[in-house]
C-alpha cells in the first residue's frame, strides 16, 4: 500500500538490513493490555505467498477464505485481498478470544514484520522500518530483525517479494487509459491466476516459488507486461 510520506514521519528514520538489531520484540506479547489485531480496515493485504500458506495451512480454499476470514479491496488500483475485520466487534477474523493470533506460525507477511515495515529505496531494493506508534507494549527489547520475522530461506523469500512488487508495479502501470470493463478483467484474471487456483500441489516453499514463477510469467506475457 503507497503512503505518501516522509521516512521521519512514520519511522525513526533509520533504515535496517536482515541481520540488525532492532527494538520490536515484544516477548509474545505478555503484560500487554492492548488489543492490537483490531480496526485496520482492509490494510493487511495478502499476497499469493500468504494465500499459499493459509490456504494450505488451514485446508481451506481462497473462496472458503473468502466467506469469513478475508475481503477483497482495491489497493492502489488493483483488487487485492485482505485480512477480514468482524463487522460485530472490528476483530481480526484470526484473533481468539484470548486476543492471541490463532494462525500465528502461518500469518501473513505484514503481520509477521508488525511494527516493521518495508521502505522501497527502487523498485527492486528494500529496506526494513521501525514503524511509529504501531506497537503500545512497554519495554521492546532488541532482536535480530531476521530472528524476529522467522522466515525459513528468507533470500528466498525476500527475491519473491521483489518480483510480486515489480509485477504489481506493472499492473498499476497498465491501468491508465484502460476501459472500467478492461479493468475488471484484469482484475479478475489476476485474481485467477495468484489466488483463485489452488496451491494444493505445492509440497513445500521451494516448490511454491516455482509455481509462482510459472505463474508470473504466464500472467506477464497474456496482459503483454514482458
Amino acid at each position: 500500500m503507497l503512503r505518501n510520506v516522509s521516512l521521519e514521519d512514520i519511522s525513526d528514520g533509520k533504515l535496517y538490513t536482515e541481520n540488525d538489531l532492532v527494538r520490536v520484540d515484544t516477548n509474545s506479547c505478555k503484560g500487554c493490555q492492548t488489543v492490537c489485531c483490531q480496526n485496520m480496515g482492509s490494510t493487511i493485504v495478502i499476497d499469493p505467498y500468504d494465500c499459499y500458506k493459509l490456504t494450505t495451512g488451514l485446508g481451506k480454499t481462497f473462496e472458503q477464505l473468502t466467506m469469513n476470514e478475508l475481503e477483497l479491496n482495491v489497493v492502489d488500483g488493483i483488487i487485492m485481498p485482505n485480512l477480514k475485520m468482524q463487522k460485530s466487534d472490528g476483530r481480526c477474523a484470526f484473533l481468539r478470544e484470548d486476543n492471541l493470533c490463532n494462525i500465528h506460525t502461518i500469518r501473513p507477511g505484514i503481520c509477521r514484520m508488525f511494527p516493521l515495515g518495508r521502505y522501497w529505496e527502487d523498485e527492486t531494493h528494500f529496506k526494513y522500518i521501525v514503524q511509529k506508534g504501531e506497537c503500545n507494549k512497554d519495554n521492546l527489547s532488541k532482536i535480530k530483525l531476521k530472528k524476529w520475522l522467522g522466515i525459513e530461506g528468507l533470500a528466498e523469500y525476500d527475491s519473491y517479494i521483489v518480483r510480486w512488487h515489480e509485477y504489481v508495479k506493472l499492473l498499476q502501470a497498465a491501468l491508465p487509459g484502460l476501459s472500467e470493463n478492461n479493468v475488471k478483467i484484469l482484475n479478475t484474471f489476476n485474481l485467477r491466476v495468484f489466488y483463485m487456483t489452488t496451491y494444493a500441489g505445492c509440497a513445500d516453499d521451494k516448490a511454491f516459488y516455482a509455481e509462482f514463477d510459472r505463474r508470473l510469467a504466464m500472467a506477464k506475457e497474456k496482459l503483454g507486461l514482458m
